[in-house]
């Protein structure tokens, strides 16, 4: 399964920024040892419906550390019997562009 993802805490720095606090969550991400990848707006990560809420839940606990309220923003594409898709949908997508 994909998951996409975005954590928002409600508490910030002096600047209004949150960045330290995901910071915490992508670092639980990066050592699940999964599949995954962070743009400006979420983290998708890839694996087994288990392992990948674990982690989701995991990153979610890191920022609830620091921050009284947490906002969870969640997608999933659930296909079993599929791996590697984190980069095979967009290897689909770039092939119909090029073609």
């Amino acid at each position: 399964m994909l998951v996409a993802f975005s954590i928002s805490p409600t508490a910030a720095d002096d600047t209004g920024g949150v960045s330290a606090a995901v910071a915490e969550a992508v670092r639980v991400v990066r050592e699940s040892g999964l599949p995954h990848e962070t743009n400006a707006m979420f983290t998708n990560i890839e694996g087994e419906w288990d392992e990948v809420m674990a982690v989701v839940k995991q990153a979610v606990d890191v920022v609830a550390a620091t921050s009284p309220r947490v906002g969870l923003v969640l997608k999933a594409d659930i296909r079993p019997g599929f791996e590697g898709q984190l980069t095979a949908k967009v290897e689909r997508v770039e092939r119909h562009l090029a073609g």
